[in-house]
C-alpha cells in the first residue's frame, strides 16, 4: 500500500489532544482580548428647564478601560438623545409645559458596553410663556478665577433682566456653549479643562421663549500649568479694532509676543476655528508688541471669532492666544 500512511491509535489521540489544546488556547486568547468591561456611570448629572418644552441635561465625563465613544440620555427610562464622547451636555426638546420629568445618562464604549444608569435627576418644565418679543439684557461684570490643579475655573456675573423672566444663563467658550445654570444662579464651576491653557468665556441670559441676550463682557483665564510643564507660548493682550474702508472692512490686530527663547518668524491666524492665513513678516520680525491688518470683504454685521498662535524657534506651533470676537461695522 505504497503512498498511504497509517497512524497508530496513540498518534491519532495525541494529534486530537494537540488540536483541542490549540483551539482552547486560541479561544482563551480571544476571550482575553475581548472588551467586556462596562464604562463607569456618569456622575454630576444635572437637568434644568430651558423653556416650557425643553430641558438641558449635563454630566461629568465617565471613564472606561478602552475609551468612551458616546453618551445616551434617557427620559423616564426611554432613550431621548445620544451624543458623541466629546459632548457632556444636550438639549431634550418636545416636552410638555408644567410637567415633571426624570433624566438619567449612560456611557457607552466601542465594544457596545453600556454603563449603569446615572443617578436620576428630576426637572419640571415651567408653564407656557406668554408672548415675549424682548430678549434679556446682557449679564454684566463677568469675572472668574482658575484653580483646581489647572483643570477648573469658577465664574460669576451680575444678573440680567427680562420683561417676563430669565430662565437660564449659558456659558460660552470660544462661541460654543459649554455649560448652563438656572436663571436664579449667577455662578458656574467648570471642570475638565487643560492645565496651562488660556480660555475665553462669555455668558448669555436666556428667557422662556428661547431668546438669548447679547454677550456679557469677555474674560480671559489661564489655567495653572501642571508641575514641571513648560511655560505657555500663547500670545497675550490680543486686541482688535474694526474700520470700514470702501466696500471692505479692515481689522487691526495687536498683541504681546510670548517669550520663546528665540525669534518668532510667523503666526497662524484662525477665523471661526479655521486656519485662514499665515502672518509672515516682510523683513525682520518685530520685537515686543506685534501688529497685523486683516481685510475682509463680508457685509456689515458679519461676526467672526479670531485667535492666533506663534511658530516657535524649533519649527512647531505654539499655544493659542485668547479668542476675540469682532462684528464688521463701520
Amino acid at each position: 500500500m505504497e503512498g498511504i500512511t497509517v497512524q497508530s491509535p496513540h498518534a491519532r489521540t495525541a494529534f486530537a489532544c494537540s488540536a483541542l489544546l490549540l483551539a482552547t488556547l486560541t479561544a482563551c486568547a480571544g476571550a482575553a482580548e475581548a472588551d467586556t468591561r462596562k464604562p463607569t456611570a456618569p456622575e454630576g448629572v444635572t437637568a434644568q428647564a430651558g423653556s416650557a418644552t425643553s430641558a438641558h441635561v449635563m454630566w461629568e465625563r465617565a471613564s472606561d478601560n478602552e475609551g468612551i465613544t458616546g453618551y445616551d440620555v434617557y427620559r423616564e427610562g426611554k432613550k431621548a438623545a445620544s451624543v458623541d464622547a466629546a459632548k457632556l451636555m444636550t438639549d431634550v426638546d418636545g416636552l410638555t409645559a408644567s410637567t415633571a420629568y426624570t433624566f438619567t445618562v449612560r456611557a457607552r464604549d466601542a465594544a457596545g458596553n453600556v454603563s449603569a444608569p446615572s443617578t436620576a435627576v428630576p426637572v419640571t418644565t415651567p408653564a407656557a410663556a406668554p408672548a415675549d418679543a424682548t430678549p434679556p439684557t446682557a449679564p454684566v461684570e463677568l469675572r472668574g478665577t482658575a484653580g483646581g490643579g489647572g483643570r477648573t475655573v469658577t465664574l460669576s456675573w451680575g444678573g440680567s433682566t427680562d420683561d417676563v423672566g430669565v430662565t437660564s444663563y449659558d456659558v460660552y467658550q470660544e462661541d460654543s456653549r459649554i455649560h448652563s445654570v438656572a436663571g436664579t444662579g449667577t455662578t458656574a464651576r467648570l471642570t475638565g479643562l487643560r492645565p496651562g491653557t488660556v480660555y475665553t468665556f462669555t455668558v448669555r441670559a436666556r428667557d422662556a421663549s428661547e431668546k438669548s441676550s447679547p454677550d456679557s463682557n469677555a474674560i480671559d483665564l489661564t489655567t495653572p500649568s501642571a508641575p514641571a510643564a513648560p511655560a505657555s507660548t500663547a500670545p497675550t493682550g490680543l486686541r482688535t479694532r474694526t474700520t470700514a474702508e470702501g466696500g471692505e472692512f479692515a481689522v487691526d490686530l495687536s498683541w504681546d509676543q510670548p517669550d520663546t527663547g528665540g525669534t518668532i518668524p510667523a503666526y497662524q491666524l484662525f477665523l471661526n476655528g479655521k486656519m485662514t492665513t499665515t502672518i509672515v513678516w516682510g523683513g525682520n520680525p518685530p520685537a515686543g508688541r506685534a501688529t497685523y491688518r486683516l481685510t475682509l470683504p463680508d457685509p456689515p454685521g458679519t461676526r467672526y471669532s479670531l485667535k492666533i498662535r506663534p511658530k516657535l524657534p524649533d519649527g512647531t506651533w505654539g499655544d493659542f492666544s485668547a479668542q476675540r470676537t469682532v462684528v464688521l461695522r463701520g
